[in-house]
């Protein structure tokens, strides 16, 4: 579009917005007669600044895109391998959850593992913190 064009557009959605505003103030009201003045400054601002342009830009360029998607199957294929991708890890963050973590400690030779009670009740704590919670568990009377 040319000079000509841009100016013809900002002034007619300048004037849009006025007429609009106009009707908002009489039919609704000071704040969205306030709030339509508000956008209607945005047109002739982004046309003063050159971002009017760059805005019809984008929509050309995502409007080329978007059409490039519908029609062409190697776009699609890429699609489809994206989303597998995106599945795949999903799926994995699902399942490292659900897999139980063991960390097996081998002992130094020579010593015996720490013997461990199988009813739970000389079982080690892992940490201080893990001992604190046991204590206030069987507190409560959990165990």
């Amino acid at each position: 579009m040319d000079e000509a064009a841009w100016t013809a557009l900002a002034i007619t959605l300048t004037v849009v917005g006025g007429l609009v505003t106009v009707w908002a103030w009489r039919s609704r009201g000071a704040v969205t007669a306030l709030r339509a003045a508000a956008l209607t400054l945005l047109v002739p601002a982004a046309y003063l600044t050159g971002t009017l342009e760059m805005f019809t830009r984008i929509v050309d360029a995502v409007g080329d895109w978007a059409f490039g998607l519908v029609l062409s199957p190697v776009v699609w294929i890429g699609a489809a391998l994206a989303g597998t991708s995106v599945l795949l890890m999903v799926a994995a963050g699902l399942l490292s959850r659900r897999a139980p973590r063991r960390r097996e400690v081998a002992p130094p030779s020579g010593e015996a593992p720490p013997q461990v009670d199988r009813a739970g009740q000389g079982k080690p704590a892992i940490d201080d913190d893990l001992a604190d919670i046991e204590a206030l568990l069987r507190k409560r009377g959990i165990s």
